[in-house]
């Protein structure tokens, strides 16, 4: 399963290093020296990263044959992914891939349907789920233990408990009601992004 774990930013300096804005949990995995990645567009990669450094909190990577600031700034906006085998698990039990958490059903502690989580945005504070609920709207839900207080990948849910005003009463449509929009058709495609 291909996914994507990081996207190049700009150029850094003149020796080809560039930024990069990670979008995994396991950097030091997925894109330490050696790692060949694909990219999207294909016609950049493969990719293989040559050296990694931390500077100002920022991750900098070198790709083997790019050995300056042209060669860098032509990458930008580039999405690395990595080959993950789809039974990979983080180490943290409390971790979790963003393939594993797409298209899970959304549901309060009471079984009431709030959605199906349709994309993870990675943001540098928090992680959110958009969540696509049963009339075609959609809700941003912080993923934050506080919030999504249980991920259980067997059954294909996540359960929330939201503070007032995050979701609009009006809209959920309680378990069990025979509205069909929420029948948990999924479709196909994977997610290409991984975090925790």
């Amino acid at each position: 399963m291909q996914l994507v774990v990081a996207r190049i930013g700009r150029a850094h300096g003149i020796k080809g290093e560039v930024t990069v804005e990670v979008r995994t949990d396991e950097p030091e995995l997925r894109l330490g020296p050696g790692a060949v990645l694909a990219t999207e567009p294909a016609s950049t990669g493969p990719l293989t990263v040559e050296t990694g450094r931390v500077h100002s909190g920022r991750l900098l990577l070198r790709f083997a044959g790019v050995g300056d600031r042209t060669g860098a700034e032509a990458l930008r906006n580039t999405l690395l992914i990595a080959e993950v085998d789809p039974q990979d698990m983080p180490e943290d039990p409390d971790e979790y891939y963003d393939h594993q958490l797409m298209d899970l059903d959304v549901v309060l502690a009471d079984g009431t349907e709030i959605g199906r989580i349709t994309e993870i945005t990675h943001l540098p504070s928090q992680d959110l789920f958009i969540v696509e609920r049963p009339d075609g709207t959609e809700v941003m839900i912080p993923f934050v233990e506080e919030i999504v207080t249980e991920i259980d990948l067997v059954e294909q849910r996540a359960v929330i408990d939201p503070p007032p005003g995050l979701i609009d009463d009006n809209a959920v449509v309680a378990a069990g009601s025979g509205d069909d929009e929420g029948d948990g058709t999924r479709p196909d495609g994977a997610a290409k992004g991984e975090s925790s």
